[in-house]
């Protein structure tokens, strides 16, 4: 037999020529399966990438929660939404900036209620709002939780954000109710926690204006939500384990003769509180305290409510005079209560016209449902 038998080529056959495509005379299964196991492979060399990048995602993660909790530990404070609060009013920002900012952001007021706060256009406080995000983002300003050691530089714009949140919870900018129990409550349960943490003076100030304000709340309105002003109002419906508690806070805050704004609005929601009824308020006194207030902290609402205090110590002509003078500055054209006082005040004196057209101005501003109801009830009372 030769070495060319037909039955030696059948039992030994050529290798297969891989460079002509399917090799001949052999099935192309070692063709799929290598290329099945190299992509295998690498589908294996991604998935190990992608769980070693999540490794170093997670541990990254961890290392700023560590961080974060150390530094949550060290500012000793024990509240998620404070401590936000605290984060947030960065002092790299301008402060009113970083009050907007922190409302927009943290307190999850709209920029229109953020705007009323500050009886500016909301477009303005849209602007201020997106420039702090910008400067935070361009100056790569670190958001993390101060210090203790820090947390006094912070307090005047953390103690403003809890207070315009309570104001827009005591009296809401808008809507179809005159009060936001929700807001009012979490700012004074974030005023509990600031005196608790800081118990300077105007911390216990401002917890005590908040208490103070809010034991005449069920007394502000009638069982319909229609607006109850404080001359009518029965204050045998005031809360007086609140105005007990405001009342000491303010003692302890005057008592300390480190004085400041929330401290004097509290002694005058003090004196309000501790009156038997309006004919009977120390008017004297509030005007006195508005006085230093105007001192300390002048701005065009502090000027407004010492001319109503005014008109109810020295007759209505006296306060009409001081709100006539305060518009004539134009700085309060577009705040409906300046042209509501206005109105009151001319109602007293007869003057029917010039309340009608303030009143009519009061009412084209407001945007809370129970002040128009109020406003065209005084209207219609005018017409007759």
């Amino acid at each position: 037999m030769t070495s060319t038998s037909p039955r030696r080529r059948y039992t030994t056959p050529s290798p297969p020529r891989w460079s002509a495509g399917r090799p001949r005379g052999c099935r192309p299964t070692r063709g799929r399966g290598w290329s099945r196991g190299r992509f295998k492979a690498i589908d294996g060399l991604r998935r190990r990438a992608r769980f070693d990048a999540s490794l170093a995602q997670i541990a990254s993660d961890l290392d700023a929660e560590a961080a974060a909790s150390d530094a949550a530990e060290e500012s000793g404070i024990d509240d998620d939404r404070l401590r936000l609060i605290f984060t947030c009013c960065h002092p790299a920002l301008p402060p009113d900036a970083r009050v907007a900012l922190t409302l927009r952001e943290v307190c999850g007021l709209t920029t229109e209620q953020i705007a009323a706060a500050f009886l500016t256009p909301p477009p303005t406080v849209a602007q201020r709002i997106v420039r702090a995000k910008a400067k935070i983002r361009d100056a790569r300003i670190p958001y993390q939780v101060p210090s203790r050691s820090d947390l006094g530089d912070r307090l005047d714009s953390v103690l403003h954000v809890v207070y315009l949140v309570y104001n827009e919870g005591y009296w809401a900018s808008s809507g179809d109710r005159l009060t936001r129990s929700d807001l009012a409550d979490e700012a004074i349960r974030l005023g509990r926690l600031l005196v608790a943490l800081l118990p300077e003076p105007e911390a216990q100030g401002l917890l005590a204006l908040m208490l103070l304000h809010e034991s005449r709340r069920a007394a502000r309105t009638t069982p319909a939500g229609e607006l109850v002003l404080l001359e009518d109002q029965d204050r045998s419906r005031w809360d007086r384990q609140r105005i007990a508690e405001g009342a000491a806070l303010v003692a302890r805050a005057l008592g300390s003769r480190r004085v400041g704004p929330f401290a004097l609005q509290a002694a005058i929601a003090a004196v309000h509180a501790e009156s038997p009824g309006a004919d009977r308020t120390d008017w004297r006194e509030i005007v006195g305290l508005y006085d230093v207030l105007a001192r300390i902290a002048p701005s065009p609402v502090v000027e407004l409510n010492r001319a109503a205090a005014v008109a109810m110590r020295d007759g209505p002509a006296a306060g009409l005079a001081l709100i006539d003078a305060l518009l004539a500055r134009r700085e309060l054209d577009d705040y409906h209560l300046a042209h509501s006082a206005r109105a009151e005040l001319c109602r007293r004196l007869g003057r029917r016209a010039e309340a009608r057209a303030s009143y009519a101005r009061a009412l084209d501003l407001a945007r809370q449902e129970p002040e128009r109801r109020f406003l065209e009830r005084r209207l219609a009372e005018l017409a007759g």
